[in-house]
């Protein structure tokens, strides 16, 4: 064999490695960070739950809670399938999150919905960010992940749409609590992502 094809050879060799450590690097980051926003969620509906679970929208919020739950359940799943590493924020996240719902619920139940809104809006562009990076990466070995995330960003667009279909907008400073909420999701995003 010649030393130009050995090093053709060797050098694919290493850029194969260098994409899978890339794409591997990439599902870790995504899983990580997703499991721990729909923990997160759950977090947050527990919260209003408690606050509000005995009014007119407490159905409407315990719907929306076991559609998390499901999320949250397969994003553990994917952690154990991917042996993905968690964010070691899972016990702030875990106190953050219902102290956020329950809070916006003391508000009222359009204070509970405008953290829904606000919440939901964050989680559907950053869905919407995780697609496109599956699909430049490979659409079809990201197959079970882009899947996954479309159905679920679909679901997370309809907790935004009930919360302002329950009169969100209506919340004491609206735009104030909305742009905070914002700011701190996507601040949990950035770190999860990382820590």
């Amino acid at each position: 064999m010649s030393r130009v094809l050995a090093t053709r050879i060797c050098r694919r060799g290493m850029s194969y490695s260098v994409r899978d450590a890339k794409r591997r690097a990439m599902l870790d980051r995504m899983i990580r960070v997703d499991q721990a926003g729909e923990f997160g969620a759950d977090r947050i509906y527990a919260g209003q739950l408690a606050v509000l679970g005995n009014s007119s929208v407490g159905p409407v919020i315990k719907e929306m809670w076991e559609q998390e739950k499901v999320h949250l359940s397969k994003f553990e799943t994917l952690v154990r399938k991917h042996r993905a590493r968690p964010t070691v924020l899972l016990p702030i996240w875990n106190v953050a999150g219902f102290v956020l719902g329950a809070g916006s619920a003391l508000l009222g139940k359009e204070g509970a919905m405008a953290c829904t809104v606000a919440v939901e809006d964050v989680i559907t562009d950053h869905y919407n960010s995780q697609i496109r990076e599956l699909v430049a990466d490979s659409a079809e070995e990201n197959t079970e992940l882009l899947e996954t995330i479309k159905k679920f960003r679909d679901e997370e667009m309809h907790h935004h749409d009930i919360g302002l279909e329950n009169n969100a907008e209506q919340a004491p400073f609206y735009n104030a609590l909305t742009q905070v909420i914002k700011a701190g999701c996507r601040g949990a995003i950035w770190i999860s992502e990382r820590v």
